[in-house]
């Protein structure tokens, strides 16, 4: 895939996380003054989200030039690459046990938090994958039958 490496993370723990919620918080700030919405129990929330999960992970999207000389990726592949990262990012933390998500809802892709962690255009934040250990068992699949998702043609 043109060899661009496009992804680019940043690892918040500890009292990193902390920083990350007053983050959070002046983004929501930045914008509900914006839109003229300032909801003080929503800043607050935004700002203990961190506090929610042991890990938490900026995920970044940085295209650059390919190492062959010939230009650029699409963007669009470069986060198809990226989105194959955090695949191998989630299914490795499985693996270990822990429980993971990636959201890119609320402030986690706001641009107040994406020079936070150091993306400027063209680079994007593609939102936080967050990760720790399971407080409830694991559910029980739900998932439909493969037969439903998967077209045969011989």
């Amino acid at each position: 895939h043109g060899r661009t490496e496009p992804w680019a993370f940043t690892v918040f723990t500890g009292e990193g996380r902390r920083t990350l919620g007053e983050i959070f918080g002046e983004a929501y700030r930045i914008d509900a003054e914006q839109k003229g919405n300032f909801v003080q129990i929503a800043f607050e929330a935004n700002s203990k989200k961190p506090l929610s999960a042991p890990v938490w992970i900026a995920i970044g999207l940085k295209p650059g030039l390919r190492p062959d000389g010939k230009g650029t990726m699409p963007e669009e592949e470069e986060a198809m690459a990226v989105a194959c990262s955090m695949l191998l990012m989630h299914l490795t933390a499985s693996a270990l046990g822990l429980g993971a998500q990636w959201t890119s809802g609320g402030m986690t892709t706001h641009p107040h938090v994406a020079r936070f962690v150091g993306l400027q255009p063209p680079a994007r934040l593609l939102g936080f994958f967050y990760l720790g250990w399971p407080a409830v068992p694991w559910p029980e699949s739900t998932r439909k039958p493969l037969a439903e998702k998967v077209r045969w043609v011989e």
